[in-house]
């Protein structure tokens, strides 16, 4: 049986130091059987590093990775019976490097990296993006001079009460708290929780149950572990997600929970490797550590009943397909180069 799915990639290089060659968005499908993927389409956008899916299957959004001044946009596509993708909708946004896209019933969140904003747009049955409605700018820096020396918005996650809203802010150490009212995003600041400092939240999950966020921060590599309540979150521990031998500059990039909530996945850029913890509350305990043997480990993703994990590197072009165990680790069944500068995994819904 084959499942369908879609990857980002890196097009082209903003700053010398970061891009790809990649091809836009492909199309992907994965054997669930034998683990196996096969490139079945692709259709080239600036730097779409991050999809997002519609709650019916029906459109993939992304924004283009690149300067503010470069015109930075929101695009929508259809997904077409062959599952290949077209073009129907754009809309160019304010701010720059946006790096995450989320889809929310007929709303879309941008995080802006280097502007430290958040853009609000509103979705249409017919032509995927409607307009924009609101934008939101961060304030504030942290301790780390070299990369927190202003905001930068970097993910927005929904508590699955499907009402608050959070966003890691890598350069404030802040997760800011939004909501949404009367089918409107507004700022919830009483609820912003401020972590470790130092650590640049990067991005977060929930437990099903909503009690409990676990936040991966880039520059440490930490793990903080929050407990929610009415809408407040609060820092409860901290986890390393590193060996206690590794002494290189903490790169963190992803966070996953298992579907079946017993197991966290993490991973790390440098390291080139998957952490993965069993779970227990607030509780967690390193079980497995998985090189990946790649560079640039940017995302992985779990197909939706837990059975794969799908990994991509940025630099090397790696896509890596692990079978999970009950174990929670993870046994590479796959690998290939075909998909250039990989960046990021969506499943439809």
């Amino acid at each position: 049986m084959m499942l369908t799915f879609y990857m980002g990639s890196y097009t082209e290089y903003p700053i010398p130091e970061f891009g790809g060659i990649g091809k836009g968005i492909y199309t992907v499908q994965l054997d669930t059987v034998t683990g196996a993927l096969n490139l079945v389409h692709s259709i080239m956008e600036r730097n779409p590093s991050y999809l997002a899916v519609d709650s019916n299957s029906n459109y993939i959004f992304c924004a283009t990775e690149i300067e503010e001044d470069k015109d930075p946009k929101v695009k929508s596509f259809k997904i077409k019976k062959d599952f290949s993708l077209e073009l129907i909708d754009e809309q160019r946004i304010i701010g720059g490097f946006p790096c995450h896209i989320l889809a929310h019933k007929d709303h879309v969140m941008v995080a802006c990296y280097a502007t430290g904003n958040i853009i609000h747009l509103l979705t249409d049955d017919h032509v995927g993006i409607r307009k924009v409605v609101n934008n939101f700018y961060h304030h504030g820096k942290s301790i780390n001079r070299e990369r927190q020396e202003g905001p930068h918005a970097h993910q927005t996650t929904i508590h699955p009460n499907g009402k608050d809203i959070y966003v890691c802010d890598l350069g404030i150490d802040t997760i800011k708290a939004y909501s949404f009212e009367e089918g409107m995003v507004l700022p919830n600041q009483k609820n912003d929780c401020v972590v470790t400092r130092g650590g640049g939240p990067r991005h977060m999950v929930f437990n099903k149950e909503g009690t409990i966020a676990y936040v991966i921060n880039e520059l440490t590599a930490n793990i903080g572990v929050l407990q929610y309540a009415q809408g407040k979150l609060k820092e409860v521990a901290v986890y390393s997600s590193l060996p206690d031998d590794f002494m290189d500059k903490p790169s963190a990039s992803a966070i996953r929970m298992h579907p079946n909530g017993k197991f966290l996945y993490v991973g790390n850029r440098g390291l080139e490797a998957i952490t993965v913890f069993k779970v227990t509350g607030s509780e967690l305990e390193v079980v497995h550590i998985q090189y990946t043997y790649g560079e640039e480990l940017r995302e992985f993703n779990l197909t939706p009943d837990g059975l794969w994990l799908i990994a991509c590197h940025q630099n090397s072009h790696d896509t890596v397909v692990y079978q999970t165990i009950d174990t929670g680790e993870l046994v590479e069944r796959y690998r290939t180069k075909d998909i250039k500068s990989p960046s990021c995994i969506v499943f439809p819904n």
